[in-house]
C-alpha cells in the first residue's frame, strides 16, 4: 500500500501498540481499559473483577445454612490446594501517599451514588467518598443528638468539661480516632487508642480519677467478657485435636515459664511479696490475639506459614493461654483478697476450676440445643445467649468469691457452643456468633485501652522502676523464646517456625489491660500495697507499649524470612478476619431463604483435613 500523507488519520493511539507508552496508567473506569496489550489497569478494577467472578458459581454445599446468610469463606488452612498463584508485588510502583491514601479510601464493590461536582471537588483517593462524607455528617448528627437527650436525662453528668458520662464517650471517641490514624500504618489500633488515654490524662484534657473506679471497673470486665468469648470461639476444636502436643510444648509451657521468671524477678526487683509476684505474673504472660491476628492475615494471603497451619497454632495457643491468664488471676485475687480460713483458700482453686468447666459446658450446650437450629432469629439468640452466659459467669463468680471460675466458664462455654454450630454447618473460622463479637470488641476496645491510659500518670512516675519494668519483661520475652524452641523440639516445626511462633506470643495487649488496673483500685491508697499494685500497673502498660507494635513489626518484617512461602493461595477473602464485620453479617434469617435452605446438609466441614500433623 503506497504511503499517502494527506490521508486523514482515523485511529487512535491504543489501536498501535507503538505509541502506547509503557508507564502511561489508565483508570479502570476508561472506556478503553480493556485495549492494548501493554496497558495496565488499576489494582481496584482487577479486584472488584476477582470478587464478581468468586461469587457467581456458588454450589449447592454454599447456599446459607442454620441462619447464616453471608457468604462462606473456605478455611485459613485450605490455601494448600488452591490453584491461584500469589501476586508478586515487588513491581508494584505507586507513590507511599498514594498507598496511604488507599488505607483510607477503599471500594466497598457496592452500588452508590454521588453528585455530579464531587470528582472534582473531591478527586480519588485523596478525599473520602461521597458516601463516607454523608456517613460521617450523620454520624456525628447522631452523636450530638444523643449527648442532648442523655444531657436532658442526666443533667451534670453528661455536661462538659467535667461530667463523668461526657468525659468517657469523649474519651472512647477520640480513642477509637486515635487507634484509626496507628492503623494507617499497619501497627495494632490499640497502641494509638493506649497513647490517646496517656496524653488526654496528662495533658488535662480529661480527668479519670478515683471517682470513676466504680463505672471504670464493670466496663474493664463487660470487656474481658468479649475477650475470653472470642478466645473460646477461636478455639478450633478439629486443630486442637491435630494441634495438641504442639500447644502444650509451644504455648502452655512456655506460659508458665514466663509467668514464673516475671514473678521472681519482680520479688527480687520490684520487692513486691511472692504472691504480689505470681499475680504479675500471671498477668504479664498472656498473649494478646489482637496484635497477631492482622499480621498473621496478611502473611497468609501471601502464603506464609498456611502449609503447617501456623495461623491456626499461634491463635489456639493466644486463646488458651488467656485463659489460663484470666482464671489464674482470678483464684490468687480471690486468695489475696479473701477472708476465709487457711483450708478454704486451699479448696477454693480447686473448686474454682472445676466450678469454671462445669458451669461452662453446662451453658455451652444450652446454647447448643437452643434456639432450634431453623429459628429464624437464631443467629441473635444464640449470641444474646452466649453473651449473657459470660456476664453471668464473670459478675456471678466474683459475688460469691469464687473469682477463677468466671473466664474459665467463658472459654469453655465459647469453646462447646462453637464445637456444636459446628456439627450443624456454622465454619469455625467464620461465623456470626465469631462476626458478633468482632463488632462489640471494636465497640469495647477504644474503651478498654483509652481507661486504661488514664491510669498512667507521667509526673508520678519513677525513672528506675521504669528501667526496672522494662528490664524484667525483657527477660521474661527472651527466656520465653529460648524456651518455646527448646521445648519445640519433637515436633515438625523447625527451627525458624519455632522462632516465629515464639515472637509471635511475645505481644501483649488486652489481657494487660483488663487486669493491669484491677488491683489498685482493691487497696488502700496509703499502704504498701498499694505500691506494689502501682508497680503491677507500670508493668502492664509497659508490656503493651513495648511488645504490641514490636511484635506486630518483627511478625511483618521475619515472617517471609522465618515461614515457608506455598506455591499456591486461595482469594484474600477466604479468611474471616479480612474483612470488617457490619451488622448486616449477623441479620435475622429472612423465612422465605430459609424455607429455600432446608435441603442444605448439616455435616460439619472438615476445615482442617489438609493440616499436617505437627504434634
Amino acid at each position: 500500500m503506497d504511503y499517502n500523507p494527506d490521508a486523514k488519520v482515523t485511529h487512535h493511539a491504543h489501536d498501535n501498540p507503538v505509541f502506547e507508552s509503557p508507564s502511561r496508567k489508565i483508570s479502570a473506569t476508561s472506556d478503553h481499559a480493556d485495549i492494548g496489550p501493554v496497558r495496565k489497569k488499576s489494582i481496584l478494577h482487577n479486584r472488584s473483577s476477582e470478587h464478581d467472578g468468586s461469587n457467581s458459581g456458588r454450589s449447592d454445599a454454599e447456599k446459607p445454612s442454620n441462619g447464616d446468610l453471608r457468604c462462606k469463606k473456605i478455611s485459613v488452612t485450605d490455601s494448600v490446594y488452591s490453584k491461584s498463584k500469589f501476586p508478586d508485588s515487588s513491581n508494584d510502583d505507586r507513590s507511599w501517599w498514594y498507598l496511604f491514601c488507599l488505607q483510607c479510601r477503599s471500594d466497598d464493590g457496592r452500588q452508590s451514588w454521588k453528585p455530579s461536582y464531587w470528582p472534582k471537588l473531591c478527586p480519588y483517593p485523596f478525599c473520602p467518598t461521597y458516601r463516607q462524607f454523608t456517613r460521617i455528617i450523620v454520624l456525628c448528627l447522631i452523636g450530638i443528638i444523643s449527648w442532648c437527650i442523655f444531657y436532658s436525662i442526666v443533667g451534670e453528668t453528661a455536661a462538659p468539661p467535667n461530667g463523668q458520662l461526657f468525659q468517657l464517650i469523649f474519651l472512647s471517641i477520640c480513642a477509637h480516632l486515635g487507634g484509626w490514624l496507628i492503623s494507617l500504618t499497619t501497627l495494632p489500633p490499640l497502641i494509638g487508642m493506649l497513647f490517646t488515654g496517656i496524653i488526654f490524662q496528662n495533658v488535662n484534657i480529661v480527668n479519670i480519677d478515683e471517682s470513676f473506679n466504680g463505672i471504670c471497673k464493670e466496663l474493664r470486665n463487660v470487656a474481658l467478657v468479649i475477650i475470653l468469648i472470642r478466645a473460646g470461639l477461636d478455639l478450633d476444636p478439629n486443630a486442637m485435636k491435630k494441634l495438641k502436643l504442639t500447644l502444650v510444648k509451644v504455648g502452655i509451657g512456655p506460659w508458665f515459664i514466663e509467668a514464673a521468671v516475671i514473678a521472681v524477678l519482680s520479688v527480687y526487683v520490684l520487692n513486691l511479696s511472692w504472691i504480689y509476684g505470681l499475680l504479675l505474673g500471671s498477668v504479664v504472660a498472656a498473649v494478646s490475639p489482637a496484635v497477631v491476628v492482622s499480621c498473621l492475615f496478611r502473611l497468609r494471603v501471601k502464603g506464609y506459614g498456611v502449609a503447617k497451619g501456623i495461623p491456626t497454632l499461634i491463635i489456639a495457643v493466644s486463646g488458651i493461654d488467656d485463659a489460663i491468664s484470666v482464671a489464674g488471676f482470678g483464684i490468687i485475687k480471690s486468695i489475696i483478697f479473701s477472708n476465709s480460713s487457711v483450708m478454704n483458700l486451699i479448696i477454693e482453686g480447686p473448686l474454682s476450676v472445676i466450678g469454671g468447666i462445669g458451669f461452662g459446658v453446662f451453658w455451652g450446650i444450652m446454647s447448643y440445643f437452643t434456639p432450634e437450629k431453623y429459628d429464624p432469629f437464631v443467629i441473635p439468640l444464640r449470641v444474646l445467649l452466649l453473651l449473657a452466659g459470660g456476664m453471668i459467669s464473670i459478675f456471678g463468680s466474683e459475688m460469691i468469691g469464687f473469682g477463677g471460675a468466671g473466664p474459665l466458664a467463658c472459654v469453655t462455654a465459647a469453646f462447646v457452643s462453637i464445637y456444636g454450630w459446628s456439627k450443624q454447618g456454622w465454619d469455625v473460622e467464620d461465623n456470626p456468633a465469631n462476626t458478633a463479637f468482632e463488632i462489640f470488641w471494636m465497640i469495647f476496645e477504644p474503651i478498654l485501652f483509652g481507661i486504661t491510659g488514664t491510669t498512667v500518670k507521667i509526673n508520678q512516675l519513677d525513672a528506675n522502676v521504669v528501667y526496672y519494668c522494662v528490664g524484667i519483661l525483657l527477660a521474661g520475652i527472651v527466656i520465653r523464646i529460648i524456651a518455646t524452641v527448646l521445648l519445640g523440639i519433637g515436633s515438625q516445626l523447625n527451627l525458624k517456625e519455632k522462632i516465629f511462633v515464639a515472637i509471635a506470643c511475645m505481644s501483649k495487649a488486652t489481657v494487660q489491660a483488663a487486669l493491669g488496673p484491677v488491683t489498685l483500685g482493691l487497696v488502700a491508697a496509703s499502704s504498701e500495697e498499694y505500691d506494689w499494685a502501682q508497680k503491677m500497673l507500670n508493668v502492664c502498660v509497659l508490656s503493651i507499649v513495648l511488645t504490641a507494635p514490636s511484635a506486630a513489626i518483627l511478625m511483618t518484617l521475619l515472617g517471609p524470612v522465618l515461614l515457608t512461602k506455598a506455591k499456591f493461595n486461595t482469594d484474600s477473602q477466604t479468611w474471616r478476619r479480612s474483612h470488617r464485620p457490619s451488622i448486616r453479617d449477623i441479620s435475622i434469617i429472612d423465612e422465605e431463604e430459609e424455607r429455600d435452605g432446608n435441603d442444605v446438609s448439616y455435616e460439619s466441614p472438615k476445615h482442617l483435613s489438609d493440616i499436617k500433623e505437627i504434634a
